[in-house]
């Protein structure tokens, strides 16, 4: 059975959530604190985090980023009263695996939950075999130990840019349209959402590029999207 922690201080969100995922046959725990969200993520073992970002005590972008220097790589849903592009950033900057912001339609939000469960579901069936080292110049990618280095020095990536490199990288030359990207890195296509894409390549770039105006490894196929050179 699929364990969810909600951590949300509205009772009325927290218990709309609980009763879709109860129908879906998740096992629910809720916190509407984020000090004792934090302790319960920390020491429970879970399969998905609904995070609130304004919680009390300690927020939500907070609660993610120490799980995340923790090495607590649970996947994140973060929910946000605020729609400003620059909070879905700091959310996602902060290792969050996807957002969504109030109000929401619950079709939506299950649609969501479903997509990074299965993509968990995927993750670990390939966990144990199809692992790769990945070489390019400057660039070492480990995919076991989801550790990145480039020129010997260690660059930390959130889940999600990860993600996207990796499926890049082990496909050198191949162009991916924004769309497609959605599909395999988040799961879900639902128009208007290619923007989340340019953010994650944008800040990936800007990472792993010596010059992110001018790219070496991603680089973008006009009219389709991005790609990994397969010059190098």
């Amino acid at each position: 059975m699929k364990k969810v922690l909600v951590v949300e201080d509205d009772a009325n969100i927290s218990n709309l959530i609980q009763i879709h995922l109860d129908d879906l046959g998740y096992q629910i725990q809720v916190s509407n604190h984020g000090g004792k969200g934090y302790d319960l993520a920390y020491s429970g073992s879970f399969d998905l985090i609904i995070l609130d970002i304004m919680l009390p005590e300690l927020d939500g972008l907070m609660i993610c980023q120490k799980l995340r220097a923790l090495g607590n790589f649970t996947p994140i849903l973060m929910i946000t009263a605020k729609s400003e592009e620059i909070d879905k950033v700091m959310g996602l900057e902060s290792g969050a695996d996807d957002y969504i912001t109030k109000p929401f339609k619950i079709r939506e939000f299950i649609a969501r939950v479903k997509a990074i469960m299965r993509r968990q579901d995927q993750f670990l069936s390939l966990s144990h075999n199809n692992h790769q080292a990945i070489h390019f110049e400057g660039l070492d990618i480990d995919e076991k130990r989801r550790k990145v280095l480039l020129f010997q020095k260690r660059i930390d990536l959130t889940p999600k840019e990860f993600d996207l490199l990796i499926l890049l990288a082990k496909n050198p030359g191949r162009s991916y349209s924004r769309s497609e990207l959605l599909e395999y890195i988040w799961g879900y296509d639902f128009n208007g959402y290619e923007h989340t894409v340019n953010a994650h390549i944008n800040r990936l770039r800007a990472k792993i590029e010596t010059d992110a105006n001018n790219p070496r490894f991603i680089l973008t196929t006009w009219g389709i999207g991005y790609r990994f050179n397969d010059d190098l």
